[in-house]
């Protein structure tokens, strides 16, 4: 089994994070922040990833630290079960459409992690949530996932809408590259021989 777990402590969070990407979606995430675990179970949902995220964190001062600290423990988690990548498809890419809003993303499991992240929300917060943490949170993946993350608001007006469909299209893009190609069995998908 493709399965990971990491356990993160700090002064400001603690976290456990599990992974098997050969799961089904299944999902306990419990970080203290209702619309942040409402868009990991999305993520967890639409990957077919199972995921199991348990954060406290210093949530009397804001969300930022427990946001940005579980993408940076999922992204080692994902790491992890990812191994050295042998057989994968390595990229994936998905447009989600969401009442008024579309999100693409694309994204290249490649151990070279950088983000391009166009969501312009056009609000600052969703209930007590930040929507600039959104990025936080995509950001610490990428780079702690040593993935190519690239998402695109194409269109949209409700706030909400566009991060559920950012989470979501982000989740179909890794759903896609994780996953087994029968045609690379026992290869690596690079001509450069490491990953």
């Amino acid at each position: 089994m493709r399965s990971a777990e990491v356990i993160r402590k700090t002064n400001e969070t603690a976290i456990s994070v599990s992974v098997n990407l050969d799961g089904t979606g299944q999902s306990t995430c419990q970080t203290g922040i209702g619309f942040f675990d409402h868009m990991l179970d999305q993520l967890a949902r639409h990957s077919l990833i199972d995921m199991s995220v348990q954060a406290k964190g210093d949530l009397h001062i804001d969300d930022h630290h427990t946001v940005e600290d579980v993408g940076i423990a999922l992204g080692q988690a994902l790491t992890r079960a990812l191994g050295d990548k042998t057989g994968i498809r390595r990229y994936g890419h998905f447009r989600l459409a969401m009442d008024d809003t579309q999100v693409a993303c694309a994204l290249d499991l490649s151990a070279r992690p950088f983000l391009v992240c166009n969501l312009p929300f056009t609000a600052a917060k969703i209930g007590t949530f930040d929507t600039e943490l959104v990025r936080e949170f995509f950001q610490a993946l990428a780079t702690h996932g040593g993935i190519t993350l690239h998402i695109d608001l194409i269109h949209g007006l409700n706030s909400h809408h566009i991060a559920e469909a950012a989470f979501k299209s982000v989740a179909r893009a890794l759903r896609e590259a994780v996953e087994a190609d029968p045609r690379m069995a026992g290869q690596l998908p690079s001509t450069k021989g490491a990953l």
